[in-house]
């Protein structure tokens, strides 16, 4: 690829993209200039369907080139082999033992390049009882101890979407380990595997509240807590048009802004002494709750502008795209004519960017191919064989 500024330019990662975690890492990296070559299924090419709908997955899909393969082609592990020896990572996401079967596990492909960084994500881990069971994000959360802490008292417990197991857990972890294996890479001369799993990186963001709980300050009941929505002064209330408002006066200071700028909606005898008397936070919430419901939620927004009692408006995405904060930072941006979310985190010598859109699996066989080392005549014969598409 051209112009590339990113702080990972000069990085050449193989990905395998059979799961969303793989494909987020492989963006995250891309994104910050790495060149990502995506090893799509040639059955993808075949059908043109892909995994996903192409508008459904065009982030996670940018930045890269796509080649077709059939990795259950004979002669798709010495492909994939011979790709090794020029990358610096491969990226994986299959369940134990498949890439094995496949000729192009860690050992094999580590053999073609010592000093290669092989990144698996699973979602239960390669080892225990649940080990080469199907799972989901959901799932992942529920067994790791988070899914049991999301969503109202009372209520069951609420998913939280595919973010906390499947791409922060998963994904974002992934590329931070691939990072941190090629730092050490630095030193050693040598690379190796590195085994995420989404149990572990929902288990890790939990870090904080396992801590709390063994200690007894956090309570297994949902919506009881400090920071699940138990306290008054920190959750979402409904406002008059049926959208919603989120309130974070968590310090004395936020709080006592709150409690100013409610005081003449009926508020005026709370002073900030009851701000941490659990046994009021009911009342409490159900006082909020129903000054909340006098106005809309962009009303409230106005009335709270210019106080710091860290108080938002809940947005939608579409909502997201155009507020002033969000258009300031150009947190969006557009790619091909989709909106997608821009790189991030931001560097101030060597940005990050969008410098491709997403391609469907296959498009950039033949250059990418070229690119890495395979003659015309190979290819030809590769394409013949049916094992490139």
């Amino acid at each position: 690829m051209t112009d590339v500024t990113g702080p990972l330019a000069g990085l050449r990662v193989l990905e395998v993209p059979n799961v969303g975690p793989v494909q987020f890492a492989g963006m995250a990296l891309a994104d910050l200039g790495a060149e990502v070559l995506r090893l799509d299924r040639a059955a993808w090419v075949a059908d043109g369907t892909g995994l996903m709908p192409a508008e459904a997955w065009a982030s996670l899909e940018r930045n890269r080139r796509s080649v077709g393969i059939d990795l259950h082609h004979p002669e798709a592990a010495g492909l994939v082999l011979r790709l090794c020896e020029r990358a610096d990572v491969l990226l994986e996401g299959f369940r134990p033992g498949v890439v094995e079967r496949l000729g192009i596990g860690p050992d094999a492909c580590r053999t073609a390049n010592p000093r290669l960084v092989y990144a698996r994500v699973t979602g239960w881990g390669r080892t225990g009882p649940l080990a080469g069971v199907a799972g989901h994000d959901l799932t992942y959360l529920a067994v790791a101890g988070v899914l049991a802490h999301l969503g109202p008292a009372g209520g069951p417990p609420v998913p939280p979407i595919n973010l906390l197991a499947d791409f922060a857990g998963g994904g974002l972890l992934a590329a931070f380990g691939i990072l941190a294996a090629l730092w050490e890479r630095e030193r050693s001369g040598e690379g190796q595997v590195v085994d995420t799993a989404m149990v572990d990186g929902a288990a890790m963001l939990m870090s904080t509240f396992v801590g709390l709980a063994a200690r007894g300050w956090w309570s297994e009941a949902r919506g009881t807590n400090l920071l699940d929505g138990g306290a008054h002064f920190y959750g979402v209330f409904e406002c008059a048009d049926h959208r919603h408002l989120a309130v974070a006066a968590y310090e004395p200071a936020f709080y006592a802004n709150l409690l100013r700028v409610l005081r003449p909606f009926g508020l005026a005898d709370l002073d900030g002494s009851e701000q941490m008397d659990r046994d009021r936070w009911p009342e409490l919430r159900a006082r909020l709750a129903a000054v909340f419901r006098l106005r809309t939620r962009d009303e409230w927004a106005a009335v709270f502008a210019g106080h710091e009692a860290c108080v938002a408006p809940v947005l939608t995405i579409d909502e997201a795209r155009t507020h002033p904060q969000m258009v300031a930072r150009e947190v969006f941006v557009e790619v091909a004519g989709a909106p997608q979310p821009a790189p991030a985190p931001r560097f101030s010598r060597t940005p990050g960017s969008i410098r491709r859109a997403p391609v469907p699996p296959g498009t950039d066989t033949d250059a990418a191919l070229a690119d890495w080392g395979l003659g015309p005549d190979e290819l030809a014969r590769l394409r013949e064989a049916r094992c490139v598409a």
